[in-house]
């Protein structure tokens, strides 16, 4: 019976997640990031240190508890994403690590939210982080979106549009207003989408002391949207004055810029976009799928300063995640991606009888040693049958054994055409060779 909020997956799904995974992991490695992969579970303290409610973190318990153990099963939890541990690991290991650390990491991640569509209990993450000991070198806020940039352009999928924004750019402007409490007002103004603008002007009213007037001037903030650097003279027409302000327009101007050169159109700078964890401090980021915009963001992150940090010692790093089932749950919903077959098979060796059992073997043994996906068939049935068994699973060729002296021989039965053949020397043509994923 599923389970809400539990995706599984057919087998044509899963080959296009693999391939979707296999660009992600390929381009991650283009721009140097290496393998890590962490445990799946936390101490509690360390999970909710960082903003995030309790009510959707997964506790690990032992239904047979030792409650006479040190460390009981119940400090524990599955995390909810990969920052923090990775920002745990980094704190572990900072003597084994070359800095600045470059990492990608694809795991499963656990969160306990209302499951809906492309949004799930159990989901599979993409990520990339660079954290480097002291200070880290704001360039790398504009590489982020570079790297997604070029997965997204390798996957045949909708155009994603990535929006930008700086943490400073608001906070400096909410305290040039003369609003204090600044994080209060950027969880509320993060909750736009959600709820709308009056509410969210009613909102800083109540929770974060803003006067008509002030929320008024928050809600102009937000809508200001711009993908290249004419959004700076529209937050200054907005009359405000403060140096933490002006240093984010800066730096957002830098990766707006960046971002225009490398790929035209890619990142949208968006002064709405907040993001909904404590830990960021600088740039932030959220990617859209044209087609999809109702459903939020699929790939988000941003820079962190204080996460890891370790005593006198601190690693500011900057990250972007890919929420891998997210995306795919919603392309799946629209049937937005395809696959050539369901199975990565490419040929089915037909078997005249049992008798040759092994001497199909043989063949396909010889076929799978030069990187082609071979099977046998099941049984001995009639080569109709047989043929019947690859056509239903998609496979394109029915390889026929020579029997009596005859040379073998291969058929694509999609074509009907058949040619003599060597196992030892045949190639498919390259497009059959994998399953192939494409817009569905």
């Amino acid at each position: 019976m599923p389970i809400s909020g539990f995706p599984e997956w057919l087998p044509p799904q899963r080959l296009i997640e693999q391939y979707v995974l296999d660009k992600i992991r390929a381009t991650f490695e283009l721009y140097g990031f290496a393998p890590l992969e962490t445990r799946a579970v936390e101490p509690l303290d360390q999970l909710l240190r960082k903003g995030e409610t309790s009510k959707e973190v997964y506790v690990l318990r032992r239904l047979q508890e030792d409650p006479s153990a040190p460390g009981g099963d119940d400090a524990l939890g599955l995390h909810f994403d990969l920052t923090v541990p990775f920002a745990r690991f980094v704190l572990e290991n900072a003597g084994k690590l070359q800095f600045p650390f470059r990492r990608y990491q694809i795991q499963k991640v656990w969160r306990g939210e209302r499951p809906q569509e492309g949004r799930y209990r159990e989901f599979l993450q993409a990520d990339i982080d660079v954290v480097d000991r002291d200070t880290l070198p704001f360039h790398y806020d504009t590489e982020m979106p570079l790297v997604i940039g070029d997965v997204f352009a390798a996957l045949p999928i909708p155009p994603a549009r990535i929006l930008v924004n700086n943490r400073k750019v608001c906070e400096g402007f909410y305290r040039g207003l003369g609003l204090a409490d600044t994080e209060q007002v950027l969880r509320t103004v993060d909750k736009l989408d959600k709820i709308g603008p009056e509410k969210v002007a009613a909102l800083l009213v109540e929770t974060a002391g803003a006067s008509d007037a002030q929320a008024a001037a928050c809600l102009k903030l937000a809508e200001i949207s711009a993908s290249d650097a004419s959004f700076v003279d529209a937050v200054r027409a907005l009359g405000v004055d403060d140096p933490l302000l002006d240093e984010g327009l800066g730096e957002l101007v830098r990766v707006v810029e960046a971002a225009a050169e490398h790929a035209p159109g890619l990142v949208v700078a968006d002064l709405k976009i907040a993001r909904g964890l404590d830990y960021y401090t600088g740039t932030v980021y959220e990617t859209q799928l044209r087609g999809y915009e109702q459903f939020g963001s699929i790939c988000s992150g941003g820079r962190y300063d204080n996460l890891a940090t370790s005593g006198t010692e601190r690693f500011p790093g900057v990250g972007i995640s890919i929420g891998v089932s997210r995306m795919l749950g919603l392309l799946f919903g629209r049937d937005a991606l395809a696959v050539s077959r369901p199975v990565p098979t490419c040929v089915v060796v037909a078997l005249p009888n049992e008798e040759l059992r092994p001497a199909c073997d043989r063949i396909a043994t010889a076929l799978r040693r030069r990187g082609i996906a071979t099977e046998v068939a099941p049984t001995a049935a009639k080569f109709g049958k047989q043929i019947r068994f690859a056509e239903r699973r998609g496979v394109p060729y029915v390889w026929f054994p020579g029997v009596e002296g005859a040379a073998d021989s291969v058929k694509d039965i999609r074509s009907g055409a058949q040619v003599d053949a060597d196992p030892a020397t045949w190639e498919p043509p390259a497009a059959d060779r994998h399953a192939t994923v494409s817009a569905g």
